[in-house]
């Protein structure tokens, strides 16, 4: 019994007495109470702000994955935007289509639409320049009179001769001698991008025809290959992403021939020439945010101070300047709605981000993709309550010695 209760004792001490408890303890391998940070000397900022960092590099990183793969593929992407530009707008029309035919005919005549909308617009600016020709010929001959005389003899406090007009244009044929292999060169470069804007055009196409034949079961066969725990977050994403992304093209679309309207109405009574080709630019240069309408306005200035003198000139600005706030004011909040809510500063830096990585196409893709990102990541983040006004503005008391605030 003596032996069995030493042995009890014995094995208890080495289970869970001190003696046992003091085996396992072994030097530097003591866990610190849960919660507390290891005291290594490094400051609690310190490794926050590593932490941030890191996971900023990485994120980063990833960015710039994205964007040197799409590079690779610059042609694949900008078929596959402009294909989902063409399925936004002429879904309406396609699903218009649909309730009285199938969805396979409703989809080319919907695409026959837009192509005969498109193609009367171009043959409406070429005959409208041929018809006007002579006449405008004959208006550019006596501006370009007037503006010579008012540049020689005006009340400038600079003079400019028809001699050094002159010579100005004889400096540039001579440039343009020197410099002919140069051109050619970049003439034939640009052949080349002929090609490819071709090439990215037709599978921008075949690639509609089937967003808009197919969409939904090609959208329901990529989820399906998702896991199923992730396919409802998804889902969400791609509803948001297409809801913001069709809102702003068809939204962009309207407003661009609103303004184009406008434009020519405008330019009709003034009795500018062109107006029809001037109001066509008017409505492209609405596709490109901020670029776009200024580059049209002063182009109609010019054609307008060639063809009828600086005060048409001015009206033309004016009035084109007054169509471009009806748009920001008016139009942009009733077509937009807040399907695209993105503030104006925003708008600034990501078309000048786009311009600087893909020039007029970054431009012209910069805000839909921004307005996209920014809608998913709406819909999935929940945001604190906010702060009023005047909790933001609340000014930081001093801190006096003894700890407490002192009044502002």
């Amino acid at each position: 019994m003596a032996d069995q209760s030493g042995a009890d004792r014995y094995g208890s001490a080495k289970a869970g007495g001190p003696a046992g408890s003091a085996s396992r303890r072994v030097a530097g391998q003591r866990r610190p109470p849960t919660g507390i940070a290891p005291d290594d000397g490094v400051p609690r900022w310190l490794r926050t702000s590593a932490g941030i960092t890191w996971r900023l590099l990485v994120l980063l990183a990833g960015i710039a994955l994205v964007f040197f793969a799409t590079s690779q593929v610059q042609l694949l992407f900008v078929a596959v935007f402009i294909a989902f530009v063409f399925t936004a707008v002429l879904r309406p029309v396609v699903d218009l289509y649909t309730r009285v035919m199938p969805r396979g005919l409703a989809t080319a005549l919907g695409l026959l639409t837009g192509f005969l909308v498109l193609a009367g617009m171009v043959f409406y600016v070429g005959y409208s320049v041929a018809n006007q020709w002579q006449a405008l010929s004959r208006q550019f001959g006596d501006g370009i009179d007037q503006i010579v005389d008012f540049l020689e003899n005006g009340p400038l406090p600079f003079s400019i001769s028809n001699d050094q007009i002159a010579e100005w244009i004889d400096n540039g044929r001579q440039w343009v001698q020197e410099h002919a292999g140069d051109l050619a060169g970049q003439v034939a470069a640009s052949a080349g991008s002929v090609v490819e804007v071709f090439t990215a055009l037709a599978l921008a196409v075949f690639c509609a025809i089937f967003f808009l034949a197919r969409g939904r079961e090609m959208w329901t066969w990529f989820v399906n290959q998702l896991p199923s725990s992730v396919r409802d977050s998804w889902k969400t994403a791609g509803g948001a992403g297409w809801y913001t992304f069709s809102g702003y093209t068809r939204g962009t679309v309207i407003i661009a021939v609103t303004d184009g309207l406008l434009a020519f109405i405008l330019l009709s009574i003034i009795g500018v020439p062109l107006a029809a080709p001037l109001a066509v630019l008017v409505l492209i240069g609405a596709f490109i945010p901020l670029i776009g309408a200024p580059a049209a306005m002063v182009i109609a200035m010019i054609v307008a101070l060639a063809a009828n003198g600086p005060i048409q000139a001015a009206v033309v600005g004016i009035g084109i300047a007054l169509i471009g706030q009806f748009e920001g004011h008016v139009l942009q909040p009733l077509v937009m709605g807040k399907q695209v809510s993105l503030h104006p500063v925003v708008v600034a830096l990501a078309v000048t981000g786009g311009t600087l990585t893909a020039g007029i196409l970054g431009a012209v893709i910069a805000v839909p993709l921004v307005s996209v990102v920014w809608a998913i990541w709406s819909r999935f983040h929940q945001p604190d309550p906010p702060m009023e006004p005047e909790e933001a503005d609340e000014e930081v008391r001093p801190v006096e010695e003894d700890g407490e605030g002192a009044e502002a």
